[in-house]
């Protein structure tokens, strides 16, 4: 009788992205679909070279997502004799738009701080198998130090409650934690029934069962504070799907919340905002662009400052005047203080 096959161990999500970045970084050509999830960190262990991958595909596309919510030009070349095949479909990050504007540069010393900071980065969050990927591309003749070290810190390592939560789905046990919504004047203790851990937008959201009223929630991880303690006692999880579901419904949300904006031609804003998934651009600096969370865009916006002005919905318009409103104030200088 032949041993079971087993399943491959699964790759970090945060390296999943960065083994992708990194191959589409080393091709001036750009890679099919078919080559990028047969080849690439966190697909090929999935690969079936004969059989569906349809689920793979539809992590590429959430992967795609992510990676230009991150500012990343991620850029879909059509097959010029089959056009509209996205199998066919060519896939790069050119390295002339990632790469630093060329009027900015800096002095050795600060070049020295960023190597060590970006290598002690890199060095703490990839595995063996990412760093001898960059090794490969060395072989071949790409230099990873510029921009690949530049886009390390940008991937969003797991949120401290990660490791607990998924602790709690593997053992069906609850978990506790302290959540503070936006607008509520404290974190409120929250005790659930985890059903699913799942990343959306960039981000980590626990679908999960609130013991306190019942109802299925979702959470997002970066608003958990403090530690997550795990109960005791096993409990029932009822069948379900609750990833699929859990990605619906933010998908949804997504979908039906769109904010305008007034963003100036040829700034930071533009690049990053105007390649989002979805986006929609206008003429005068117009772009229209989906959200999930009105919190989360306006705290992202308010950093753009005077290159970008919020033209609706009022709630997200209300959100960043608040945030901008509360630095000015932090930064205020007290009447009759001195130069």
């Amino acid at each position: 009788m032949s041993p079971q096959k087993q399943s491959p161990a699964p790759v970090p999500v945060e390296e999943r992205l960065f083994s992708l970045v990194l191959a589409l970084l080393a091709t001036e050509s750009g890679l099919t679909k078919n080559e990028i999830l047969s080849t690439v960190q966190g697909y090929r262990q999935r690969y079936d070279a004969y059989g569906d991958n349809g689920s793979l595909e539809r992590q590429f596309e959430r992967d795609k997502d992510d990676i230009r919510e991150l500012g990343v030009p991620l850029e879909t070349i059509e097959s010029p004799g089959d056009p509209g095949n996205n199998q066919s479909s060519r896939y790069r990050i050119p390295r002339t738009a990632y790469e630093l504007p060329a009027d900015i540069a800096f002095s050795a010393a600060e070049t020295t701080l960023l190597n060590l900071a970006a290598m002690a980065w890199r060095e703490g969050s990839l595995s063996r198998e990412s760093q001898r990927a960059l090794l490969k591309l060395r072989s071949i003749g790409v230099d990873t130090s510029d921009p690949v070290l530049g886009y390390a810190p940008r991937i969003r390592t797991r949120d401290a409650a990660f490791d607990p939560l998924s602790d709690a789905l593997s053992r069906r046990v609850t978990a506790s934690f302290s959540y503070l919504k936006p607008g509520d004047p404290g974190a409120r203790q929250r005790t659930v029934t985890p059903l699913a851990l799942v990343q959306h937008q960039g981000r980590w959201h626990l679908k999960a069962i609130d013991r306190g009223s019942g109802e299925q929630r979702t959470f997002l991880l970066s608003r958990i504070t403090g530690a997550v303690k795990l109960g005791r006692q096993s409990v029932d999880v009822p069948p379900g799907n609750y990833a699929a579901s859990a990605l619906e419904e933010l998908d949804e949300i997504w979908e039906a919340n769109v904010a305008e904006l007034e963003v100036e031609p040829g700034t930071d804003a533009e690049v990053r905002l105007s390649r989002r998934r979805g986006a929609e651009s206008g003429d005068q600096g117009r772009v229209l662009l989906h959200f999930t969370d009105v919190n989360l865009l306006a705290d992202e916006l308010a950093g753009f400052g005077p290159e970008v002005r919020v033209v609706g919905p009022a709630r997200l318009v209300d959100a960043v005047v608040s945030r901008l409103e509360a630095t000015a104030r932090a930064h205020a200088v007290p009447a009759g203080a001195g130069d």
